[in-house]
């Protein structure tokens, strides 16, 4: 396992197999020594979170909606890094999606839930450049979508 691993491991976080595309794009492309990632959004094994936020979920909710898409979007780099998570050098940038209510204003705060994992698991590495943007609808009604862009050794 690598060191990433192990730092998620510590914090109660696995790893799962990376999401297939659900039309026709691919999950990611790599270009030279960056990898540009498709949007994960908060789905995990119980099916994650949908709906929008401030109206059907609350603000601590799509925090863990945006963390879900950090540990798919993890699971992405692993994916392109070959399996190996130390072969992420940096966390360059993430584009954050919220499927935001009308009242809902607090769109940077649900988005450290992806931003403080990526820390989490890569340290200052994990440090990123960062868009938080509140939307109508997001695909299949999930609450939050974030991609990114990661710089690979």
């Amino acid at each position: 396992m690598s060191a990433v691993e192990d730092r998620l491991s510590a914090i109660g976080v696995s790893v799962p197999s990376p999401n297939p595309p659900v039309a026709n794009y691919v999950p990611f492309v790599r270009v030279g020594n960056l990898v540009h990632i498709s949007g994960q959004v908060s789905i995990d094994a119980g099916g994650g979170i949908r709906g929008v936020v401030g109206v059907d979920v609350d603000a601590d909710k799509a925090v863990a909606a945006a963390r879900i898409c950090g540990v798919n979007l993890i699971a992405q780099m692993k994916a392109a890094a070959g399996g190996d998570l130390d072969r992420i050098a940096r966390v360059v940038k993430l584009g954050g999606f919220v499927q935001a209510g009308p009242e809902f204003f607090e769109i940077p705060r649900v988005l450290n839930g992806c931003s403080d994992l990526m820390v989490e698991a890569f340290g200052e590495a994990g440090r990123h450049a960062r868009s938080a943007v509140g939307v109508y609808r997001l695909p299949m009604n999930f609450a939050v979508e974030v991609d990114a862009v990661v710089e690979i050794k």
